[in-house]
């Protein structure tokens, strides 16, 4: 199944699609040196953020998508050059709301989260005044 969301995302900061099919996505992520948040190397949780949103956007895999709340926990650092590897799952459906379970790995669970996210009738910025 092919990404039909989030189509101008940058692959590099977010992950790579491994897996696409209905309610369920796997993303990698090959850490770099600019993601580091000091010299001893330790990336910022931002793009392991980044990364497990992605992978949860991709579970639902809808153009009109977006992110409304997230339960998220970090469980353990991850060091520049570490491949993350997220799994994404819808895990409920009630009419716009899709509830999403993610877990982000390295040899180890690194980062574990609930996405709420919402199937909009249109482009998010649509709406805006």
């Amino acid at each position: 199944m092919e990404p039909r969301t989030h189509l101008g995302i940058s692959l590099r900061l977010v992950g790579q699609p491994v897996e696409i099919s209905p309610g369920v996505a796997r993303v990698r992520l090959e850490t770099l040196a600019e993601m580091s948040a000091d010299d001893r190397g330790l990336v910022h949780g931002g793009f392991t953020f980044g990364l497990a949103d992605y992978a949860a956007m991709l579970a639902v895999n809808d153009p009109n998508v977006v992110l409304g709340a997230a339960q998220t926990r970090f469980l353990a650092p991850v060091v520049c050059g570490e491949v993350l590897e997220a799994t994404a799952r819808v895990v409920e459906e009630k009419g716009k709301k899709r509830q999403v379970e993610c877990v982000v790995m390295t040899s180890k669970v690194v980062f574990e989260g609930v996405f709420t996210c919402y199937v909009l009738d249109g482009h998010v910025l649509d709406a805006q005044g």
